[in-house]
C-alpha cells in the first residue's frame, strides 16, 4: 500500500461489443483486482451494482492451471451462485495464490421490482478470453458472457 495521497486508482471495468452476447473486461493493478473488476462488469450487464445491498457473503474456492481459466471459472461460479441462491452481487474480493482463487461475493436476494435485471447471465465463455498484464501494474481480464 502506498502512502496516503500516492495511491493511483487503476481498478475499472467496461463492456465491449460482441454479437448478441456481452464482453466484459476488468482492469486492475493486480490480477486479483482485475478479477474483481471483471465480476463487477458482468454484474453491471445485469443490474446496477450500486443498487445491490451487501447483506450476505458467499465464499468461493477455485483451482485452475492458468489465470485465464481461473477467470472463466470465477465468473461461472458467480453465475451459478446467483442462480442457485437467487442473489445478485455488488462487491467482490479476490485473492490468488499460485493456481488457487479464494473469492468472496457480497450481495442480497433478487428483488425484481428494485433491481429490474436487464439480462440473465448464462455462462462465461472462452470467446475473446484474455488475462494479461498490458503494462507493468495494469492487468486486463476479459471474456464474453453468454446472455
Amino acid at each position: 500500500m502506498s502512502a496516503a495521497g500516492d495511491h493511483v486508482a487503476t481498478g475499472r471495468w467496461e463492456h465491449f461489443p460482441h454479437d448478441a452476447d456481452i464482453g466484459v473486461r476488468g482492469y486492475g493493478a493486480t490480477p486479483e483486482e482485475a478479477c474483481e473488476q471483471a465480476a463487477l462488469a458482468m454484474m453491471a450487464a445485469i443490474v446496477d451494482p450500486a443498487t445491490v445491498r451487501l447483506e450476505r457473503a458467499v465464499d468461493l474456492n477455485l483451482d485452475a492451471p492458468h489465470l485465464d481459466l481461473l477467470l472463466v471459472d470465477w465468473l461461472n461460479a458467480l453465475i451459478y451462485e446467483m442462480a442457485e441462491r437467487r442473489m445478485l452481487f455488488g462487491a467482490f474480493e479476490v485473492k490468488i495464490d499460485d493456481h488457487h482463487l479464494t473469492g468472496r461475493a457480497c450481495g442480497e436476494a433478487v428483488s425484481r421490482e428494485r433491481h429490474a435485471p436487464a439480462v440473465e447471465a448464462k455462462g462465461a465463455t472462452y470467446t475473446e478470453l484474455a488475462f494479461i498484464e498490458d503494462r507493468p501494474g495494469l492487468w486486463r481480464a476479459q471474456c464474453v458472457i453468454d446472455v
